[in-house]
């Protein structure tokens, strides 16, 4: 028996000398290995210096055309018929290579998600082809300025007219891509009939419509998707804007949720995988005394640190994947809200070490760290709060009292 510290053997001697960590693990099926591999292969034509720095259009109509993404969309309506998991491998190897694609969240993930589970066999002839391919996006409408995180406090109403069309009124925050996107999916609130107590429900509303407005949010990030600030000033909308049933409430709010913050989570990793990568292959050069730098523990220590929570993180990504496309909706909830929780600090702590471990070349732009210092606080605050999910989890796992 072996006391020594090295993680070779002669069958297995290690990576060797010059190559990276990879997002392989040996728990993916060969057609996911092979679709991430593809994918990476792809994210690396289209690189380009930072994570900003890339053609988003040319990558989403490319990406669109290998079926990227559509990957998790039915086949029958042009998907590619896989689930969750595939479309979180091409958001994180995208991520990973230094251009994801933050749509990829909203419309597939979300939209194309609740369509093809709750809408209309209308409503997934017209949208979901165009998600497929590409030709159509979809943005996505809950936060409100006054709400929060407490989706019972949304304030956007819909009331029925006598001639079964719908009023929409209210406001949105931090939404993203409207300006890119073909119709929005709004959550608004209908009164219950019998109670008099207000549900949630989802409509799509088009760019164009009348009373519609948007409002552009000037945001540190810099980042092709844009952030926007909406007004529904009684948008009128037909009776079939209505996604799936005006009874079902939270089932279809969460049948949404759920896959954005396990792409969240899958953004945040790519993120941080690239971040650790160009950081990894500065230690391995960089040399100020005998040895490069990465010979020294104060520097290899926190990088391989922060590789292993990034493994983590996206172990619990694929179990809150593996649950979700199983239809455990509520075992998927409380891995969704662990994995993006895992992944958002995972993604804080790789971005931060490896600025420093470039020191002051990770402010530089020419190394495109610097960055990433603002970005990666967005997998810790959006889709919720890294708070927020350690109430879920201390109440809803744990079984503790709510505090609020």
């Amino acid at each position: 028996m072996s006391t020594g510290t090295s993680t070779g053997t002669a069958a297995n001697p290690g990576p060797a000398a010059g190559t990276t960590p990879t997002g392989n693990t040996p728990i993916e099926t060969e057609e996911r290995a092979a679709l991430r591999a593809a994918v990476a292969a792809l994210g690396r034509r289209h690189a380009g210096t930072s994570h900003r720095d890339y053609d988003r259009q040319a990558l989403w109509a490319a990406a669109a055309k290998l079926g990227y993404l559509g990957v998790s969309l039915p086949e029958e309506y042009g998907g590619g018929g896989g689930g969750i998991a595939e479309l979180s491998i091409v958001l994180e190897e995208l991520g990973a290579a230094g251009c994801p694609l933050l749509m990829m969240v909203v419309s597939p993930a979300i939209c194309g998600t609740v369509i093809a589970r709750f809408g209309t066999e209308a409503q997934k002839k017209r949208w979901l082809p165009g998600l497929a391919d590409g030709s159509l996006t979809l943005a996505f409408g809950i936060t409100e300025p006054d709400a929060g995180s407490n989706s019972h406090r949304i304030t956007t109403t819909a009331r029925r007219e006598s001639g079964g069309d719908w009023l929409l009124t209210g406001r949105k925050v931090f939404i993203s891509g409207v300006d890119m996107a073909d119709a929005t999916l709004i959550v608004g609130r209908t009164e219950d009939a019998r109670t008099g107590r207000l549900k949630p429900c989802l409509f799509l509303v088009p760019r164009d419509a009348p009373g519609f407005q948007r409002t552009q949010i000037e945001m540190e990030i810099q980042a092709p998707e844009k952030q926007f600030e909406l007004v529904l000033d009684d948008v009128r909308l037909p009776a079939d804007a209505l996604v799936g049933s005006e009874d079902a409430g939270l089932l279809q709010l969460f049948a949404g949720l759920n896959p954005e913050r396990i792409m969240t989570a899958a953004f945040a990793i790519g993120m941080g995988r690239y971040a650790l990568a160009k950081a990894v292959d500065y230690a391995k050069t960089r040399q100020v005394w005998k040895e490069p730098i990465g010979s020294h523990q104060a520097i290899a220590h926190p990088l391989a640190q922060s590789h292993i929570e990034l493994e983590l993180a996206r172990l619990m990504m694929q179990k809150a994947a593996a649950l979700y496309d199983a239809g455990d909706d509520p075992g998927a909830g409380e891995a969704a809200n662990m994995a993006k929780y895992a992944a958002g600090e995972a993604c804080v702590k790789a971005v931060d070490q490896s600025v420093h471990t470039l020191g002051g070349n990770g402010l530089t732009r020419e190394y495109g760290l610097a960055a990433l210092i603002t970005a990666s606080r967005v997998a810790r605050i959006a889709p919720v709060s890294r708070e927020m999910i350690l109430n879920f989890v201390s109440h809803q796992s744990l079984g503790l009292p709510k505090s609020y």
